[in-house]
C-alpha cells in the first residue's frame, strides 16, 4: 500500500513506521490513524519481529491537527461516539499488538502523541522530549489514555499529569516509568535498533505468548474502562466549556471557562 501520512522502512526483522508529516509536527490526522492501523495489520501479516514507531523532523507527535479540532465542532452525537472509537482503537491496537513494539521519542509527545508513545512495550525518549495530557486546557477529557495510565502509574500520579494538563520532560516521565531509557538524540535510532535486535535473539511465540498473558491481567477491566471512556470522551464534545476551549485555543486567547 502506498502512505502518505506515515513511512514504512524494513531491515533484518525490524519495521520501523514513521509518523511522517513533519510540517505540522506530525499532529493526529483520521488519515493518519488509518494508516497506522493499516500498517500494523500489515505487520502482522509480514515477517517482521519488531516494530519501531518514530516520527519524522523535530517532533514525535504534537497531538490533534488544528483542521480535525475544528472539525469536532457541531459534529452528531454518532459522529463523536465513531471518533472516540477509532481513537480507542489504535491505542488498543499498539498496546494488544502481538510482537514487541519501541517507541523511539525524538521530540514532543503531546496529548495523542504521547498516547501513542507510551502505549508501546518499551519507550526510549531523547532528553528534550516534551510530553503532556493537554486535553483540559481545551475543554477536553483525556479519556482513552486514562484508563490505560492508571495501570502504568497508579491513581495519584495519573491525577497529577491528566488534571493539570502540564507538560513534563524525558526525565520526569523515566521516573514515572512511562520512558523507558532517556537516549541522547544522535544514537536514538541506533539505541532503538540495538534493542530490536536483543528481543529477535528471543523466541518470536515465546514473547507473543508473554504479552498475551501479561495483557490478559487487565483485559476485561481495561475493555469496560474504554468503554465508558469511548462514552465520556463524545459527550464532553457537546458541552459549552469543550466549544469555549477548542475557540481559544484557535484563537490563541485565555478561555472563558462557563463550568457548562
Amino acid at each position: 500500500m502506498a502512505y502518505t501520512t506515515i513511512k514504512l522502512t524494513y531491515e533484518s526483522g525490524v519495521t520501523t513506521i514513521t509518523l511522517n508529516r513533519p510540517d505540522k509536527r506530525n499532529a493526529v490526522s483520521f488519515a493518519l490513524v488509518d494508516e497506522l492501523m493499516t500498517a500494523l495489520d500489515e505487520m502482522e501479516r509480514s515477517s517482521a519481529q519488531v516494530v519501531i514507531l518514530t516520527g519524522e523532523g523535530k517532533a514525535f507527535c504534537a497531538g490533534l491537527d488544528l483542521d480535525e479540532l475544528k472539525g469536532l465542532l457541531g459534529k452528531t452525537h454518532d459522529e463523536n461516539i465513531e471518533d472516540s472509537s477509532r481513537m480507542a482503537r489504535i491505542f488498543r491496537r499498539i498496546y494488544d499488538f502481538p510482537m514487541p513494539t519501541i517507541a523511539a521519542v525524538n521530540g514532543a509527545a503531546i496529548a495523542g502523541g504521547t498516547g501513542f508513545a507510551t502505549m508501546c512495550d518499551f519507550t526510549l525518549a531523547v532528553p528534550e522530549a516534551k510530553f503532556g495530557y493537554t486535553e483540559v486546557r481545551i475543554g477536553f477529557v483525556p479519556a482513552i489514555v486514562s484508563s490505560m495510565l492508571v495501570w502504568q502509574v497508579g491513581h495519584k500520579i495519573a491525577r497529577d499529569l491528566l488534571l493539570t494538563g502540564r507538560l513534563f520532560d524525558a526525565a520526569e516521565a523515566h521516573r514515572y516509568g512511562l520512558v523507558n531509557e532517556v537516549v541522547e538524540p544522535a544514537r536514538l535510532m541506533e539505541r532503538a535498533k540495538e534493542l530490536a535486535t536483543q528481543l529477535m535473539e528471543n523466541s518470536p511465540s515465546s514473547m507473543r505468548s508473554t504479552k498475551r498473558l501479561l495483557n490478559g491481567y487487565i483485559a476485561e477491566q481495561l475493555d469496560h474502562q474504554i468503554n465508558q471512556a469511548v462514552r465520556d470522551n463524545a459527550r464532553i464534545r457537546t458541552t459549552a466549556d469543550f466549544r469555549e476551549g477548542i475557540a481559544s485555543f484557535l484563537e490563541k486567547r485565555k478561555p472563558r471557562w462557563s463550568g457548562q
